[in-house]
């Protein structure tokens, strides 16, 4: 993609796995494993094209209230398949975050997360956030009572060190699947600037070419941070 501006840090939610299951008659679970694939290819795309970081939003605190059934199936995917397929990402050099309340998590799960963060903690200049149980109004909360328990003012630099996201810059780029158009407390803070793009594809329909056209619109975009024309 000569002459595109990419974007630095990509944040993906990755929306309508179920409902593209449930279309053709399949188990929302099954809609969930063409969804991993999809992000790892995405993942790999985006890597190839130049992007340094990418956040996936995998498991929101909202998520926790779905049916058992489908929890212990979203559980045992990532029991069955996320070493193996972050292992094929990282292995480019990058390295892997998870950002949430991990503690959440079932024990194994949360073993492999941090087992994942170890294994990569080498890597500089390239990331994955997964977001994993997270809430953009839990993170704040968290951020401001540790600011508390310090005892001192933050500005906006410090305080964005606080948050789970705190050693990665913030996103340039958010993109939602799934027709919905809103960001489903993801970043709340971190999304102050960033270019929004929203596409009615169901996530595991989400191609290369698909994330290829949001960087091309990306790119065409005017990020002027409150400035004018003129200044930029």
């Amino acid at each position: 993609m000569e002459g595109v501006k990419i974007p630095e840090h990509i944040a993906i939610i990755m929306d309508g796995n179920g409902r593209w299951a449930k279309k053709r008659l399949l188990p929302r679970s099954v809609g969930h494993k063409y969804g991993m694939e999809r992000m790892i290819g995405l993942m790999e795309r985006a890597f190839e094209l130049g992007v340094k970081y990418i956040t996936v939003y995998a498991l929101s605190t909202e998520n926790l209230k779905r049916p058992q059934e489908e929890l212990d199936a979203l559980f045992n995917l990532f029991r069955n398949h996320f070493s193996e397929y972050m292992g094929r990402v990282c292995a480019r050099g990058v390295r892997l975050r998870a950002i949430g309340d991990i503690s959440l998590l079932p024990e194994d799960l949360q073993k492999i997360l941090k087992d994942s963060e170890e294994q990569t903690a080498k890597y500089e200049g390239k990331g994955i956030n997964v977001a994993v149980c997270y809430g953009a109004r839990d993170e704040i909360v968290n951020a401001v009572n540790k600011a508390v328990e310090k005892g001192e003012k933050v500005t906006e630099e410090s305080f964005s060190k606080l948050l789970y996201t705190g050693e990665v810059p913030d996103p340039d780029l958010i993109i939602r699947t799934g027709k919905e158009v809103r960001l489903s407390n993801f970043l709340l803070y971190q999304a102050a600037y960033a270019e929004l793009y929203f596409s009615d594809k169901m996530f595991p329909e989400f191609s290369d070419k698909d994330l290829d056209k949001a960087i091309m619109a990306f790119s065409k975009r005017t990020r002027r941070f409150g400035k004018t024309d003129e200044q930029l």
